[in-house]
Parts: structure tokens; sequence; C-alpha cells
């Protein structure tokens, strides 16, 4: 029984339980959202103080900081076109399938009460209130809040005047080197919880929506999973290609969280270890630093897939054809709106809403005609987001100079 104590192993059988509970006894799958929530929060609690000690270690141990620049860039430049990539794609598979052809809703069959949180979050949603909210009102606000933009932005200011302070700063230095090791150690406490908090989340989804949203949403459903699969072994294994690197190798190193991101609906739980797995296999402390909480917030393929598929569905199914301008512009506002609710409880929806309301071609309400079937969306748009930020990470590091090969080969294989 050597192979239970591997971790994805474990999770797996929590996931398999799950689904036993939410379909066996439904009521009691629905009574532990709070065990999932639990877990989430405890990883969470731990993203915003490692992503600071590793930033702030990395810059404040790097000679060139014209290096840091260069990561920064390269990584701008590969998001933005990894995701507008994701949204084409998701605009040309909406627009052969036609998932939502012959569902004839209309706004007044739509219930507008199921979607008023998500629409007034929207209405908050704007590029000029996005760059503000970048900046914390105060130092702790941003660890507080967790948003991982604003504590990278204090990191990376604290790394630079860390560096700058020379031999004086080195035993600031050094702590932040030991009080990193404590937070990892944490983070491998936590996760052994990982297969508890599966079982738990996977029996409270089936157990409150059970398969009903499944049938009557199946063509979405199938739809969307289809295409993150062919964007994850199509466009992310060719670009690991050509830098080099082998996706299904990439895939096994990170097994473990890629089960916890499926079980648990969220990406942010495997945010410490997949920044652990990056150091293992090769990159650069910094790089990572920089790569992988940027790539949380700016490069979410598989959100970018899912926005433009549900907005195209709703359209479809309300009998609102969209003209190629019309798509293309959908496309364009999606690139700022997609970066904007990053981080925000019911982002998805927040991010479509605000999208809707800007192009003001589909009613907003029609993402009503989505709600109860998004739960069984969010683990395809969270394993893609998670398998592109790896991806990500790996290629720009190399691209960059900051990856060692040897060692990574040593551990891929």
């Amino acid at each position: 029984m050597r192979f239970l104590k591997h971790l994805y192993v474990q999770v797996l059988i929590g996931i398999a339980v799950g689904v036993a509970l939410g379909l066996g006894w439904p009521s009691f799958g629905a009574s532990l959202k709070p065990v999932a929530d639990g877990f989430v929060s405890l990883v969470k609690m731990l993203i915003a103080p490692i992503i600071f000690c590793t930033v702030v270690v990395g810059l404040a141990g790097m000679g060139d900081l014209k290096k840091a620049g260069r990561i920064g860039w390269k990584a701008f430049v590969y998001f933005e076109v990894i995701t507008t990539l994701a949204l084409v794609i998701g605009l040309v598979v909406a627009n052969v399938w036609q998932p939502g052809a012959g569902f004839h809703a209309t706004p007044t069959s739509l219930n507008a009460q199921d979607i008023g949180t998500y629409t007034a979050a929207a209405k908050e949603q704007s590029v000029i209130a996005t760059l503000l909210h970048l900046i914390p009102k105060t130092f702790v606000g941003a660890f507080a809040e967790g948003d991982i933009l604003q504590v990278l932005l204090l990191a990376v200011l604290f790394g630079l005047a860390l560096n700058r302070l020379g031999p004086t700063g080195e035993p600031v230095l050094k702590l932040l080197q030991e009080v990193t090791r404590v937070f990892f150690g944490m983070v491998h406490l936590v996760t052994k919880l990982a297969p508890l908090a599966a079982a738990a989340a996977i029996a409270f989804t089936l157990g409150k929506y059970g398969s009903g949203p499944l049938v009557q949403l199946g063509q979405l459903l199938l739809c969307v999973y289809l295409t993150c699969a062919v964007f994850i072994f199509g466009v992310l294994w060719f670009i690991a290609r050509l830098a080099g690197f082998s996706l299904l190798k990439i895939l096994r190193l990170i097994r473990d969280e890629l089960l916890i991101v499926l079980g648990t609906s969220s990406s942010e739980t495997a945010l410490p270890g997949l920044m652990e797995k990056m150091e293992r296999v090769g990159c650069d402390r910094t790089s990572v630093g920089i790569l992988v909480p940027a790539g949380y917030s700016l490069n979410l393929d598989g959100t970018c897939i899912y926005l433009t598929m549900a907005a195209l569905f709703i359209g479809q199914a309300m009998d609102i054809p969209l003209t190629l301008t019309q798509q293309l512009t959908l496309i364009a506002v999606l690139l700022l709106t997609s970066k904007g609710a990053a981080g925000v409880t019911g982002s998805g929806f927040i991010t479509l809403a605000a999208t809707l309301a800007v192009t003001g071609t589909i009613p907003v309400v029609g993402i009503a005609l989505i709600l109860g079937v998004d739960r069984f969306m969010s683990e395809a748009r969270a394993v893609t987001n998670f398998i592109g930020n790896a991806v990500a990470t790996l290629v720009i590091a190399r691209w960059n100079g900051d990856y060692d090969s040897t060692k990574g080969d040593a551990v891929l294989r």
C-alpha cells in the first residue's frame, strides 16, 4: 500500500469519495462547503507572505536589477500574446459549435435577481479603477486583503530598496530567507488536508446542483472542456516543445497540485506548491517570484476561453447574432476586463457582466442562463490557468537565461 503515501493518490480517493457523497447523500454533501472553504482560506493566508518573501529575497540578492526588468517585459509580451490566442480560440470554437443555438431564451424569462451581486460589482470595473487598485491603501492592507498584484508591487519596491542597501541590508535578507523556509513548511502541513478538502468541494458541488444543470447545459460544458483540452494539448504543448520542454513531463511534475486544483476548483490553492516546484526544476528564484504571481492575475488562459464562449453562448441562446466586428470588439474589451477582476470572488461572472455591459449588444441579464452550471466549468478554467502558468514560468525563465537545464533535466526525468 505504499502508493497511498502519494498525495495525488490521496486526492484522487478524496474526489471519488466526494462524488459518492454528493450523489448519494446530496443534503450532507451540500453541508460540507465550510470544510472546502476552510482549506482554501488556509492556503490563501500563506500566499501573500510567500510571494512577498520570495520576490524580496530574489531581488535583494540580484546583482543586476536590469535582469528583473527584462523578466517583466518578456512576461508581459508572452501573457498578452497567449491570452489573446486563448480568446480567439474560444471565439472560433463557439462560432463553429454553436452551443447556444435553439435555446430561444428571452430577457423576460430570466431571473435578474440571481445576478444582482455580479452586475453591481461589474459597474465598479474600469481601466482606471483597476490601475489604482494596484496600489494598496496601507502596507499591511495588501496582506490583509490578499491581493496578489498589490503584494507583488510592495515586494518589488521592498526588494529594490533592500538591493540598494548592499551589505547593510544583509541581516534583513538572511532573516527573510529563513522566514520563507518557515512559510513553505506551513504549506506542507496544510497540504496534507488537500484530500479532505477535495472530497468536501466535490460533494458540495454535486450535492447542491446535482446533475440537472449538466444535462440542461451539457453543450456548453462539453464545448468549454474540449476547448480547454485542445488549448492545453495543442497550443501549450507546442509552446513547451519549442522551448525544449515535454508537456507530459511538466504535467507529471505538477500532478499533486493539478489534482488539488481539480478538487477545489481553485488554482490559488496550488500557487505555493507551483512556486516550489518551479524552483526545484531549475527556474531562478527571482523569475519564479515574479512570473507565477503575475501569471495568476494576467495569464488566465482558461478564463479567457470561458469568457468568449460564455458571451457567445448567451448571444446564441437569446437569438442575438454577433457580427465579426462585434466579436472583435468583444475580444478587445476582454483583453482589458479579463485582467480587471483577478483575485475577486466570482470574478468570472463579474468580468463577463462588465464586458457585456461595455459592448452593449447582449443583455447582461443573460448571464443568469449559465449561473447554475458555472461551478462545473470552474474546474476546466482553474486547471487550464494553472497549467498555462506552469508552462509560462518555464518558457520565460529559459527565454531569459534563468533556467538551469542540468537541474531541470534531472528532475523532469
